[in-house]
């Protein structure tokens, strides 16, 4: 865990400019054939950043646990929460990303007074900036990405032992050939968005 934290530039804009409680938030698994979209809102201290703080696709699982762990710790806030497999096929991806990104707001501990999110605007959260490919270039983001990548790894794992076969246990629900394999092999469970290509082949066979 070697690399260094990305800057943080776009909090200090915000905190110099009076701003106190900025929230860094960010979702995982949009492109996942099954399971929930999973997001954090984080809140780092004014000057607190996090050590090794990075796209979380570029570190290892065991370096995502140990600095989530220390997010946790070391943050003023953090908040979590989940749009379901029935909320992604009913409202779509980034529809049902930006309701887990909500409920992930509303869980903090206090209100923030600025949001940064990862990607496109979500109107549903209010005054916001958007920033496309945030979680490489804003640390609080980045921050919410690892947590929640955490946060979601844990839970396919936890499902995997319900529906063992399918891997999320390693793949963690994207479309793997393992993962292909297994929905060919013992179907369609109440985890899969049947509205995903992948699984709509599934469906037909």
């Amino acid at each position: 865990m070697g690399r260094r934290a990305i800057a943080l530039t776009t909090e200090r804009r915000y905190w110099r400019a009076g701003f106190h409680h900025v929230a860094g938030v960010d979702e995982v698994g949009c492109g996942s054939l099954a399971g929930p979209v999973v997001a954090a809102a984080v809140i780092l201290q004014v000057e607190g950043g996090v050590k090794g703080a990075v796209d979380s696709k570029l570190l290892s699982p065991g370096d995502r646990e140990e600095i989530a762990q220390t997010i946790l710790e070391r943050a003023c806030g953090v908040g979590i929460g989940a749009a379901s497999a029935r909320e992604v096929e009913r409202l779509n991806v980034h529809r049902a990303a930006g309701l887990a990104m909500q409920r992930a707001l509303r869980r903090l501990p206090l209100i923030p007074d600025c949001v940064l999110i990862d990607g496109r605007p979500q109107p549903c959260l209010g005054d916001h900036l958007a920033i496309v490919k945030g979680d490489r270039k804003c640390q609080s983001i980045a921050c919410a990405a690892i947590v929640a990548k955490v946060v979601r790894d844990r839970l396919m794992a936890k499902l995997s032992d319900i529906y063992p076969g399918y891997g999320w246990e390693q793949n963690a629900g994207y479309s793997t050939a393992d993962h292909r394999e297994a929905l060919d092999r013992l179907g369609v469970t109440p985890h899969h968005r049947r509205t995903y290509l992948g699984v709509q082949y599934s469906l037909d066979l």
